[in-house]
């Protein structure tokens, strides 16, 4: 399987102080993702836990809703010509009785905020092929003084950023704080989809009990997965776009941005945040 980092030779310049050294860079490799035989899509991605990526990605696009619904997972054989395996083309297939998506170069691609829907089409997708609703109940409630804890909770998770410096990172964290998953990946939605494949693959949908905790910021493509795993509650350390707050105004999902430090920016379901008598 591909390597999670890889070494480079740099030419190191600090203070017109000039020295030959080997450099710690994160990985990056391309993931085919095929369903039932056919090629559905290609990602970008850190290698590792790529069946979770693919099991995550199937939910963020409506396709998968529980374990139930996934026959297998396996890594395509003979991916090489001479028939070595790459390890970067998964398929995945269903179990019996599941449907099957027309795979079309028509489907909903919304996931991407390059496909060029607009905005109203990009809500509607997720509101036609949501399977959970944003509902918790009892609603969560948390305090800003625990969400501000958060950041470095998950920062000192990251053991392969560290190294590169170049990763992103996606967490789950339980309403008292508690942190559950962790997973990195050059692309943050990649991050988000192995955080979501593994609660899949763990019969853990919907998420309706916890946090979701994003490095950098957060797109409508992060808060439409999200919606799509059940999660009540998305808090990015940067700013949110304004298609994923109005997203998550639509479906009632809590979105929090620029969190960092004490302070941070309620965007919607301001309702969940404990703020005693300071709102």
């Amino acid at each position: 399987m591909g390597r999670v980092t890889e070494r480079r030779r740099t030419l190191r310049i600090r203070d017109g102080a000039v020295s030959a050294r080997p450099d710690t860079l994160v990985a990056e490799e391309p993931l085919e993702i095929r369903l039932d035989g056919k090629p559905l899509a290609v990602t970008m991605r850190t290698p590792g836990d790529d069946f979770a990526l693919a099991a995550g990605f199937l939910v963020s696009e409506g396709v998968l809703g529980s374990a139930s619904e996934l026959r297998t997972i396996v890594y395509c054989g003979g991916a090489r010509e001479d028939g070595s395996n790459t390890y970067n083309v998964v398929d995945v297939r269903l179990a019996p009785g599941v449907p099957v998506p027309d795979i079309t170069l028509e489907r909903n691609v919304y996931t991407s905020s390059s496909c060029g829907l607009c905005g109203k089409a990009s809500l509607d997708a997720v509101r036609t092929t949501a399977r959970f609703p944003v509902a918790d109940s009892p609603p969560v409630r948390v305090t800003p003084a625990l969400l501000s804890l958060l950041p470095d909770r998950l920062r000192a998770a990251q053991r392969v950023f560290d190294r590169t410096g170049g990763l992103h990172a996606a967490a789950l964290f339980t309403p008292e704080g508690e942190l559950v998953d962790v997973r990195e990946d050059v692309g943050r939605h990649n991050a988000v989809d192995k955080l979501v494949g593994r609660a899949l693959r763990e019969d853990r949908l919907p998420l309706s009990r916890s946090i979701l905790l994003v490095s950098g910021r957060a797109s409508f493509e992060l808060a439409q997965k999200a919606v799509m795993a059940g999660v009540p509650v998305l808090a990015a350390v940067s700013a949110p776009s304004s298609l994923a707050v109005d997203l998550a105004a639509e479906s009632g999902l809590t979105l929090v941005g620029f969190l960092r430090g004490n302070g941070m920016n309620v965007y919607t379901g301001a309702e969940r945040i404990d703020v005693g008598n300071g709102a």
